[in-house]
């Protein structure tokens, strides 16, 4: 696409993300990173972002993944390193994948053990596998009970050239100074070390183990061990409850952008937009912006949601007036009266951070970034 069609794009830039990569390696120096790459790489490209990965100096051991479908994908990528499939498998078919494509998977239930001695017993491994075993810790969405965990790491621990990686996720470590998030957070810590404790001796306490992903990188030292798992910080953007990813020195790697197309005088009185959310209390100069929900803006974006003009001479920041339309929005430029046709908005990005937009659309970034569509094209710097 010529830079003269494009009504929207997302300019994705790699030396941003290698910098937010370079942030955990020094954060977690003694650990190895597992880059989470699921749903396109929170929707910046995943074969993009994971090569730019290999090409850092970072301790990237392997890559994370949600779905099978992603770890067929990224395997046919051919980069190297393991895949760590964090949703784990439903069935013994999905599990021979696995093996057949050096894909690592969660074990976050029992019949999941089940189906893996089970296989196991059928047809010897070949080589050697990884299997990351899940305690539920008090997160209460994926994992198995402290007892089940022993007793599958004890199966598992007879199979020769089988690997093992005892794992379990934080999911209150993105508000430690609030002592309900402390104290939730100690008490997860505290069980799943003492199931690490009842295994140890048998794996003569070389037992690897891996339970931070973002937050936990930023909050809690003490649970970086073998393996960390960093997702949207990567991207630049903050997992914690009060801090945005600038305040953390975090890069932005996606720059959300489009165009003006449209500009009228509104007077006041008048509405703007759909049900009438947004009526004029003076005249106004409107302008309309060719991005919308069909692109993966929010629709939740109500009054008052920062965007940035970029005019001849400067950039600067005004708001969403208006309902958000699936093709459109409205922004306030009474005070920009230099604003022209076909002049550059940025809805997030370097100099407006995701952060700042997602509070303001009642969401979190993770969800402005993985909701981008097909109909915004990636362009890598």
């Amino acid at each position: 696409m010529i830079e003269t069609t494009r009504r929207v794009w997302a300019e994705i830039d790699l030396e941003a993300f290698k910098k937010n990569l370079a942030v955990v390696s020094e954060l977690s120096p003694n650990s190895k990173i597992f880059p989470v790459v699921k749903s396109n790489a929170y929707g910046h490209g995943v074969e993009q972002i994971a090569k730019s990965a290999l090409e850092s100096p970072a301790r990237v051991t392997g890559f994370a993944v949600a779905t099978i479908q992603e770890a067929i994908e990224l395997h046919g990528l051919k980069l190297g390193r393991p895949i760590l499939l964090m949703n784990g498998f439903v069935n013994r078919e999905e599990l021979r994948l696995c093996m057949e494509l050096n894909v690592e998977p969660v074990i976050h239930a029992y019949y999941q053990v089940e189906i893996a001695l089970e296989l196991m017993s059928l047809k010897p491994m070949d080589g050697a596998a990884r299997f990351w075993v899940k305690m539920n810790s008090g997160m209460n969405r994926l994992g198995m009970s402290a007892e089940d965990c022993k007793k599958a790491l004890f199966s598992f621990k007879s199979i020769p050239s089988l690997e093992i990686v005892f794992m379990t996720h934080l999911a209150y470590a993105d508000d430690m100074d609030n002592p309900k998030s402390l104290s939730f957070t100690d008490k997860q810590l505290s069980r799943f070390m003492q199931a690490e404790e009842a295994v140890a001796q048998e794996f003569d306490n070389k037992l690897e183990v891996s339970i931070s992903a973002s937050a936990g990188i930023l909050t809690v030292p003490r649970a970086h061990r073998d393996y960390v798992r960093p997702g949207v910080m990567l991207y630049g953007s903050s997992p914690l409850a009060k801090r945005d990813g600038q305040d953390l020195g975090l890069h932005s790697v996606m720059t959300l952008s489009s165009r003006l197309i449209s500009i009228n005088k509104v007077l006041a009185g008048e509405a703007i937009g759909y049900n009438a959310t947004f009526v004029c209390d003076r005249d106004m100069r409107v302008g309309t912006v060719s991005i919308g929900y069909g692109d993966g803006y929010p629709r939740s974006a109500g009054n008052g949601t920062p965007v940035l003009v970029k005019t001849s001479s400067r950039v600067i920041r005004t708001q969403v007036i208006g309902r958000v339309s699936m093709d459109m929005i409205t922004i306030d430029l009474s005070e920009i009266q230099d604003a022209q046709i076909d002049d550059e908005v940025v809805l997030w990005g370097r100099e407006l951070g995701a952060d700042e937009v997602a509070a303001n659309a009642d969401t979190i970034a993770y969800e402005l970034f993985c909701k981008v569509t097909r109909r915004v094209p990636l362009t890598y710097v």
